[in-house]
This record gives C-alpha cells, structure tokens and sequence, in this order.
C-alpha cells in the first residue's frame, strides 16, 4: 500500500489576499485556482518551488465557526514546517520581502530553523536539517 498526504486545508479569510503572500512573499506556486459555482468558492492549491509533497488548499472560511481559526489553525504552536536546501538565501529573500519572523535563525541539534507567521498569524518554521538528521533526505 501507498499513501500520501495529498493537501492541507488552510482556513484563510480571503482567496486573493492568501495568494498575495504565499505566492508573492513566499515564492509558492499556484497549482489550481478554480472557481466551483455550485458551492460559491475556488478550489486554490499553492505549492513551495520544487515540491513534489503535500500542498496547501488555501479555504477560504464560509461559516462564522470557520472564522475563528483563521490566523490560530494550530492553537498557537508551529503549524506547518517550510523545509529548504539553502537556509541563508530563503530567509533573507523573506525578510525583504517583508515576512515577520517571531523567532530568529538558530542552530538546533536536527538543523537550522526560524519561526515566521503567515499573513493571519499562523506559525511556520524555515528549516534546514543537518546532512545527519534522517529528515535530510526528504526532497526539498
């Protein structure tokens, strides 16, 4: 048997403003970006350049119960974790592009990692694992 993880689901509060800053601060990649009429919403996976792995489906909230997640999707802790194969170039083409790192850039036994926020306050860590960590092997 072969499984994957095909899509996360991102509660975002607006389809256009979730592009501008995954594409345009990021750097992701617009996979689809389809309107559905019979369910009033577009089908929007962005992806980071190069991945061949799990993508995002960015959801836009239709439901006041939806709202609330919006910026808190992991309850306040790290909720995604963006891998690189160059740290210092990602981190530094992010910070001029205006991404808010709430943590800097440290050494950690398994790599090098930051964490930055989303443009609703979800967390993510930049991350470059050590050559030894079994992690490393992952495509990037």
């Amino acid at each position: 048997m072969q499984q994957s993880i095909a899509h996360i689901a991102l509660v975002v509060r607006d389809y256009d403003e979730a592009l501008d800053f995954y594409v345009g601060k990021l750097g992701f990649r617009v996979v689809e970006d389809t309107f559905q009429p019979e369910q009033n919403k577009r089908w929007v996976v962005v992806s980071p350049p190069g991945s061949s792995g799990a993508s995002l489906l960015l959801a836009r909230a239709s439901a006041p119960g939806q709202e609330a997640f919006i910026g808190n999707q992991a309850g306040g802790r790290v909720f995604l974790f963006l891998q690189t194969d160059d740290f210092r170039r990602d981190y530094d083409r992010m910070v001029s592009a205006g991404v808010t790192f709430v943590r800097p850039p440290s050494e950690a036994p398994y790599g090098t990692v930051a964490v930055f926020e989303d443009l609703y306050g979800n967390r993510l860590d930049l991350l470059q694992y050590n050559a030894s960590t079994p992690y490393a092997s992952a495509a990037v």
